[in-house]
């Protein structure tokens, strides 16, 4: 099969930089994410069953089963699972991206993001914010209740507040921020206060309790991450436009299930996973915790890296290094690095540090292998007990192995 491979990623690569995402609404997730149905449990990372999910992953099951009203005890919705009563899937298969375990279920109101560009839709669920939470594993009732009440009222806020607007542009977001110091994925300080900013006039005009509204608004604005699943369903709306170019060696998929790191490929269809154990993160530990504390990493948040924000743009975020540790240099130096994985420079994401350069974008499947040179990603890092919660937070790189077997089914698929 002839196939010009350059031509190919070029024309991946505009459509991740061209897509615009929007955000547009809030809405449970059965009546928007397709093949959603009240008994699937969508999940982080490349597809994996019960038996080999992490100690974070399975107490997320447990806690959206006993949410859902499925089940009234831990051991019920266990038993519901061996039972094979429960489906899981990957969130990547359904247009979806969750942070950590990233648990989606039916019930759960989830951000709509539309590509204005290119048409295609994403979806991710609400942050919770720090403490015990779901996405860490966390199900007990005080988890619960603030699940609910993010449903019931944070939800509906949102909900009512997008649907008085237009949308909110993300793409602009990101850029915004991106100038104000955060790289989009560990650091999101910035963000959230734009968002907060945006969203705070559409929630006094819609909300009329007064006392909720303040909840709400606090809420919003005492969590750094509050806009960090919105840039990540933004990032699967430009990577998934990607997606599907014959020829093309561009990765437009990196996730993590606790257990495996997983990839896709642009030219090598839509559930063709590469995957390897994944590794330990390196960084940096909260009190009392260590390496030893720690889980494999896991999250959908590094489609943040694959559209070319998070560790690939550390250089304009440098303050990030007292989170993951490392110096404003090696910041610096993070980003230079992955401009030589890439295909090309964003024109829309830029980096005042480096003169205004666009961040490198489009990960080049050929170049990571040619080079030995695997994509940085900074990630929060889990324990690996369900419900401890995060214990600290650094940066991991995918195993090479996986960018291996898969220019080697690359090779295979276009007889090259």
């Amino acid at each position: 099969m002839s196939i010009d491979i350059d031509q190919a990623n070029q024309t991946a690569v505009t459509r991740m930089m061209e897509a615009r995402p929007i955000l547009k609404a809030v809405a449970t997730a059965r009546e928007v994410i397709p093949g959603m149905k009240d008994n699937l449990i969508l999940h982080a990372g490349p597809p994996i069953e019960w038996a080999r999910m992490s100690g974070p992953l399975r107490g997320a099951v447990i806690g959206a089963i006993l949410f859902e009203g499925l089940a009234s005890s831990e051991a019920e919705a266990a038993s519901m699972v061996e039972r094979g009563e429960i489906e899981f899937d990957s969130c990547h298969h359904h247009g979806t991206v969750g942070p950590m375990a990233g648990v989606t279920s039916a019930s759960m109101k989830v951000y709509v993001v539309e590509n204005a560009e290119h048409g295609n839709k994403s979806f991710s669920n609400l942050n919770e914010g720090y403490g015990k939470v779901l996405r860490y594993g966390a199900y007990s009732d005080e988890v619960l209740k603030k699940l609910h009440w993010m449903n019931d009222v944070l939800g509906t806020a949102l909900a009512d507040a997008l649907a008085s607007s237009n949308g909110i542009d993300m793409r602009a977001l990101i850029a915004e921020a991106l100038h104000m110091g955060d790289e989009g994925h560990n650091r999101n300080k910035a963000g959230s206060l734009i968002y907060l900013k945006l969203l705070s006039p559409l929630i006094a005009k819609t909300m009329k309790d007064s006392a909720a509204m303040a909840e709400v608004l606090q809420f919003i604005g005492d969590n750094a991450l509050s806009v960090l699943n919105p840039v990540m369903a933004a990032c699967k709306a430009m990577t998934d436009a990607a997606h599907g170019v014959e020829g093309s060696t561009i990765v437009t998929t990196m996730a993590r299930n606790g257990t495996d790191f997983g990839i896709r490929i642009s030219g090598l269809g839509e559930k063709q996973w590469f995957t390897a154990p994944a590794e330990i993160p390196v960084g940096l530990f909260f009190s009392g915790f260590s390496q030893a504390d720690a889980n494999p990493d896991i999250g959908d948040s590094a489609i943040t890296e694959t559209a070319g924000i998070g560790g690939f743009a550390m250089a304009t975020a440098p303050a990030i290094v007292t989170f993951v540790g490392g110096t404003p240099k090696d910041a610096m130096n993070a980003t230079l690095e992955m401009y030589e994985i890439t295909f090309a420079e964003s024109k829309f994401f830029t980096m005042p540090s480096l003169d205004f350069r666009g961040t490198p974008t489009g990960i080049d499947l050929r170049k990571v292998v040619e080079l030995g040179i695997t994509p940085r990603i900074n990630t929060g890092i889990a324990h690996k007990n369900a419900g401890v919660g995060q214990v600290g937070a650094g940066l991991v790189r995918p195993p090479l192995q996986i960018f291996e077997n898969a220019l080697v089914a690359f090779a295979e698929k276009y007889s090259i």
